[in-house]
């Protein structure tokens, strides 16, 4: 089953159980997202051709993770998700896993950044048994950097703080502050040669694709693998 398939099927999972949410508070999560997408700001984010702004974030782990230094191995594959309490992130994290031997097996390095403390990032990849470094972005100044952060509506976040989400606490204090979903292939020389970057947290980049992005760079073809903004 591809992930898109997979990830259609846990929201209408969701959207079956909608009678247990409030429905103010599933009316004001469908005008945030409504508005989001209207805003344009998908489109705004970087894309393919641009050059990759260079970070260096701690890790799960008690280290840090520096772009320059991944890409003196090989290309990268950057992926930016929310947090482990998002449902939609977690199954595009599994995705990523059991396709990580086949993007190292290309020469690739593959990271994941959130928003998370490394405490809270360091509690997923043990859960999930994550092989890839996982990154925190406090404040989501390197997601900014891409183009991708963007601040919850205070309704939003008010019906985050229902559900348990306690974003103030998993995001060392920066509540609001969120990357929109994205994954992005980068060459050797820092440039971007595909993108995935979507408003609606419940699309995800295809594993395939990210594949066949890398394959289009060993073959020669990167400025082909383009980009899917929405």
């Amino acid at each position: 089953m591809s992930l898109d398939a997979e990830l259609r099927a846990l929201r209408a999972s969701f959207e079956s159980r909608s009678p247990q949410v409030p429905a103010e508070h599933l009316e004001v999560m469908r005008r945030a997202a409504q508005e989001l997408a209207a805003s344009g700001q998908a489109a705004r984010a970087l894309s393919t051709g641009a050059a990759a702004p260079r970070f260096t974030l701690p890790s799960a782990t008690g280290g840090t993770v520096a772009l320059d230094e991944l890409l003196a191995a090989g290309p990268v594959v950057l992926t930016f998700y929310r947090g482990a309490w998002c449902p939609y992130c977690n199954l595009a994290l599994r995705a990523l896993q059991q396709h990580h031997d086949a993007i190292a097996a290309r020469g690739a390095r593959l990271v994941a950044v959130s928003p998370q403390i490394p405490d809270e990032s360091l509690t997923l990849a043990e859960k999930h048994e994550l092989a890839f470094d996982v990154l925190s972005d406090p404040g989501s100044d390197t997601a900014a950097r891409y183009g991708l952060a963007f601040d919850l509506s205070d309704e939003l976040a008010a019906v985050y703080d229902t559900f348990g989400f306690d974003l103030k606490r998993v995001n060392g204090g920066h509540a609001r502050t969120l990357p929109l979903p994205a994954t992005y292939v980068i060459d050797r020389d820092g440039v971007i040669r595909w993108a995935f970057v979507d408003t609606d947290y419940t699309r995800r980049a295809e594993p395939a694709d990210i594949l066949a992005a890398l394959d289009s760079l060993a073959d020669g073809g990167a400025d082909g693998a383009g980009a899917q903004l929405s």
